[in-house]
């Protein structure tokens, strides 16, 4: 086998994946490994395009997000269309992200502050119990 070439369990230890992951990539056409016999083996371009996935699913992208972008790729050239995609769909993501940050941190105040207010009661509970 050549260097170039990794096996599913190469893969799966490389990226801390299951097989069952990189099958379903596979069959979702992201990823296209070579065959031989029952074998499934993965050239730099998987790997490339594994990497890309698992940097697209980290930031929150649609399988089919990745995939529009994935398929935008020009070997030579100098895919300023896919590099345009990727920004614009970036862009958008990262907007969602912040959007969903900020009303996490008001979720986070607001909680903090009926968790507060509650442990008040509790003590002028305890206490009036204590004295009264």
């Amino acid at each position: 086998m050549s260097d170039d070439l990794m096996t599913i369990r190469q893969m799966c230890d490389a990226y801390d994946l299951t097989p069952r992951t990189l099958r379903f990539y596979e069959a979702r056409e992201l990823i296209f490994p070579q065959r031989r016999g029952q074998h499934r083996l993965y050239d730099r371009r998987d790997r490339a395009r594994l990497t890309l996935i698992l940097r697209g699913k980290r930031f929150g992208f649609s399988l089919e997000q990745i995939r529009q972008l994935l398929e935008l790729y020009e070997p030579g050239g100098a895919n300023r269309a896919q590099i345009a995609a990727t920004i614009r769909v970036g862009q958008a993501r990262l907007a969602d992200m912040e959007r969903q940050h900020a009303e996490l941190s008001e979720a986070i105040t607001e909680l903090r502050s009926q968790i507060s207010d509650a442990e008040g009661r509790l003590s002028v509970a305890s206490q009036e119990q204590t004295t009264g």
